[in-house]
């Protein structure tokens, strides 16, 4: 009794350690790729799974991340002859485990092997100038290639590039010395280009120069004709107003004068003179005519009876004082 106990224990112990290790949890990232009898079964993705003993196995355990192949430089010729060594990288991921799994026995030396024809067919049409600047180009065609030639194998070519491109060694010199005597060309275009900008400068600085000259000579000289035309009015307008002022004065003084003589006639006239004192201020304003600067003189008849009368006045008071 104690020994079939110990049997039955022992083939629940088997049968749970069995059934412990046909359940299969696949993580993320991944899938498994099921057989059962021999045959595909189908594809576990994530999560937990329970694989019938002795009956399902896991035939292949597959990443579905993005890989990145690194394949060694392979040597290609040039459409003029000229072989050169390139390198490239492969950035790929799978999208189908049961093509990936049964479609191919070498995935990545297949990849491998198809990017270096893929990259000799390409390379063979372009010439060595072509080849080291169309990389986008030469990426581009190798892409779609391999993306078409890989969906088969359940496999999606995301990106191809050109990792170096190693021309031979006199080739580089040859490159090099090539570029050096460019940018030497570009060095000499660049100064003369900097020389004819700095005599451009130069040239329209004095031209500046000289219109702002003129400019300026120009504002002064119309600057000075109008300080001389606005001196030359008020010098006339002063001497307008000086000979206003001056008639102003000739006029009042005549006026004054004429005033004056009229009030003194007047005086006269009141004081009714005598012939005598008529006489007299004849005589006086006789001698302040004579005090002119006329060179003829024209003596009314009156003034010269007068001046017998002034005679005959004067001899009488020399004859008094003789006797006296």
């Amino acid at each position: 009794m104690p020994v079939i106990l110990y049997v039955i224990v022992a083939v629940i112990i088997l049968l749970l350690l069995i059934l412990i290790s046909n359940i299969k949890i696949v993580p993320q990232a991944q899938v498994y790729v099921v057989e059962r009898l021999g045959s595909f079964y189908q594809v576990w993705q994530n999560g937990l799974h329970f694989k019938v003993p002795f009956i399902d196995r896991v035939a292949k355990k597959v990443s579905i991340k993005e890989h990145v192949a690194d394949f060694k430089p392979q040597p290609v010729i040039t459409r003029d002859n000229v072989t050169m060594q390139i390198d490239t990288v492969v950035f790929y991921q799978v999208t189908d485990a049961k093509l990936y799994a049964y479609g191919v026995e070498n995935p990545i030396g297949a990849i491998e092997n198809l990017t270096a024809t893929t990259l000799r067919n390409i390379i063979g049409e372009l010439e060595l100038d072509n080849t080291l600047t169309s990389r986008d180009v030469i990426n581009t065609k190798i892409t779609s290639i391999l993306d078409e030639a890989t969906d088969k194998w359940g496999i999606k070519v995301n990106r191809v590039e050109l990792k170096n491109i190693l021309p031979p060694r006199e080739i580089q010199d040859a490159m090099e010395k090539q570029m050096k005597a460019e940018r030497e060309r570009r060095e000499s275009i660049l100064q003369a280009e900097g020389r004819k900008n700095s005599e451009i400068l130069v040239a329209e600085g004095e031209k500046q120069s000289v219109i702002l000259r003129a400019e300026a000579q120009k504002q002064s000289e119309i600057l000075k004709a109008q300080a001389e035309k606005e001196a030359m009015i008020l010098r006339a307008d002063a001497v307008r107003e000086q000979k206003i002022l001056e008639a102003q004065g000739e006029a009042e003084a005549i006026s004054l004068v004429q005033t004056a003589m009229a009030k003194s006639l007047r005086i006269l006239s009141e004081s009714n003179p005598s012939e005598q004192v008529l006489a007299l201020k004849s005589l006086e304003a006789f001698a302040k005519a004579a005090d002119g600067k006329a060179t003829k003189i024209i003596i009314p008849s009156e003034i010269q009876s007068m001046a017998g009368l002034v005679t005959s006045a004067k001899e009488l008071l020399t004859n008094v004082e003789q006797g006296e």
